[in-house]
C-alpha cells in the first residue's frame, strides 16, 4: 500500500535534474524542457478531481491494477520517444494513469486505520512520497550522466511489480460502490484543497527553480544537482512519521499553520542564500515543513469528509499537484527577471495563506 505512494512524486520529479539534457536531446529551450513537468501534472491534477469517485464506483482494486499497468506502458513510451511532442504525450498519459493511484491508496489507508493513529499512518505514506521526491532527482540526474531515457525503465519496472501485487480490498469492502454525492465530495475539501495547492505550488513545486539556481549560481552538473535536490525528499522521509505524530497530538490545523509559516521562511532563504551548504540545508528544511502541510491537509479532509472520503481526498490531491503543475508557469518568468523575486513571491504567498485556515476553523 505504501510503496505506491512513490510513483506520483517520482514520476513527476524524475525530469527535474535532467532538464538541460532533455533540452539538448530534443533541441528545445530550458523552459520547453521544464514543460515536461507541467504536462505530467496538469492531467494528473485534473483527472484526480474525479478519479477517487470513479475508482470507488469501478472498484478500488480493479482500478489500481489497470492504472499501474497503464503507468508502466506510458513510461516505456517516454523511454523510446524520438520526438519531443511524443515524449510530452507520454508524460501526459503517465500523469493521467497516476491520477487513479495516489488518491485511492490514501482513501484505502484511511479505511483500514484507527482514527487515533491516522496521522502516523498518513505520515508513513507521506514518507514514501518524500522518498519518491528524494530518489527522483537522484535517479534522473545519474541517468542523465549516462543516458536519461533509462530513468523511465526503472519507473516501468516498479509499476509492473505493483500491478503484479495489487492492493487487497479492506474488510467488508465491495468490489464496486454506489454513486457518490458530488456536493458531499467538494464541500469538505475546499479549505484543505486551497491550502495544499498553495503549499505545494509555492514549496515542493519550486524544485525546478532550485535546480536552475544550483546550475546558474554554483555551476553544478546534472549528477551533483540531482544529489543536492534529494535533500528535500530525504529530510521529508526521515521526519514524516514525526509530522504525523505532531498532527495526532496537536491537531491538523496546528500542523498546517506550522508548515505554511515555516515554508515561507524556507523559501525566502532559498532565494537569498549565497552559499551552497546554506541553500541545500534550507531545501532540506523545506522537506520537513512540506510534510506538515501534507499530513495536516490529508488528516483534515479525512476527518471532515465522512462517507465521501474517497472523492474528497481525490479533489485535495488534485489541487496539490495542480499547484506543482502551475509553479513553473507562475515563477519561471519571475526567476529570470530576478532570481530573488522567483523565491520571495511564493514565500509571501505561503505566509498570506495562513489566515484562510484560521478563519475556517
Amino acid at each position: 500500500m505504501y510503496l505506491g505512494g512513490l510513483l506520483g512524486p517520482f514520476g513527476a520529479g524524475v525530469v527535474v535534474a535532467m532538464l538541460p539534457e532533455l533540452a539538448a536531446t530534443y533541441g528545445t529551450s530550458p523552459a520547453g524542457a521544464a514543460s515536461s513537468l507541467t504536462v505530467y501534472l496538469v492531467p494528473f491534477a485534473a483527472i484526480m478531481l474525479v478519479s477517487g469517485t470513479l475508482g470507488e464506483r469501478w472498484g478500488v482494486v480493479r482500478t489500481l491494477r489497470v492504472a499501474y499497468a497503464a503507468y508502466a506502458a506510458t513510461a516505456l513510451l517516454a523511454l523510446v520517444a524520438p520526438w519531443f511532442w511524443l515524449f510530452l504525450t507520454a508524460r501526459g498519459l503517465q500523469g493521467a494513469a497516476n491520477a487513479f493511484i495516489t488518491p485511492l491508496l490514501l482513501a484505502q489507508l484511511a479505511a483500514v486505520t484507527p482514527r487515533d493513529r491516522l496521522g502516523r499512518s498518513l505520515g508513513l505514506f507521506a514518507a514514501m512520497q518524500a522518498l519518491g521526491h528524494t530518489t527522483a532527482p537522484l535517479v534522473g540526474g545519474l541517468a542523465a550522466e549516462l543516458s536519461w531515457p533509462w530513468a523511465f525503465a526503472g519507473i516501468a519496472v516498479t509499476a509492473l511489480a505493483l500491478a503484479a501485487a495489487p492492493l487487497p480490498a479492506a474488510p467488508g469492502q465491495a468490489e464496486a460502490g454506489p454513486r457518490a454525492d458530488w456536493r458531499s465530495v467538494v464541500r469538505p475539501s475546499v479549505v484543505p484543497g486551497v491550502l495544499v495547492l498553495v503549499g505545494w505550488g509555492c514549496l515542493a513545486g519550486l524544485s525546478f527553480l532550485v535546480a536552475f539556481r544550483l546550475e546558474d549560481v554554483f555551476g553544478l552538473s546534472s549528477g551533483p544537482r540531482g544529489l543536492a535536490l534529494t535533500a528535500f525528499g530525504a529530510a521529508g522521509f526521515l521526519t514524516a512519521r514525526l509530522s504525523g505524530a505532531f498532527a495526532d497530538r496537536f491537531g491538523p490545523v496546528v500542523a498546517l499553520v506550522t508548515g505554511l509559516l515555516g515554508g515561507g521562511a524556507v523559501v525566502a532563504l532559498l532565494g537569498l542564500a549565497g552559499s551552497l551548504p546554506v541553500l541545500v540545508a534550507a531545501w532540506a528544511i523545506g522537506g520537513v515543513v512540506a510534510q506538515l502541510i501534507s499530513v495536516g491537509t490529508n488528516t483534515l479532509v479525512i476527518t471532515r469528509a465522512g462517507t465521501a472520503r474517497n472523492g474528497a481526498i481525490s479533489v485535495v490531491q488534485a489541487l496539490r499537484f495542480l499547484g506543482m503543475a502551475c509553479s513553473p508557469l507562475a515563477f519561471t518568468g519571475l526567476y529570470h527577471a530576478d532570481p530573488r523575486l522567483g523565491f520571495l513571491v511564493p514565500a509571501a504567498v505561503l505566509v498570506l495563506a495562513t489566515p484562510i485556515l484560521v478563519r475556517a476553523r
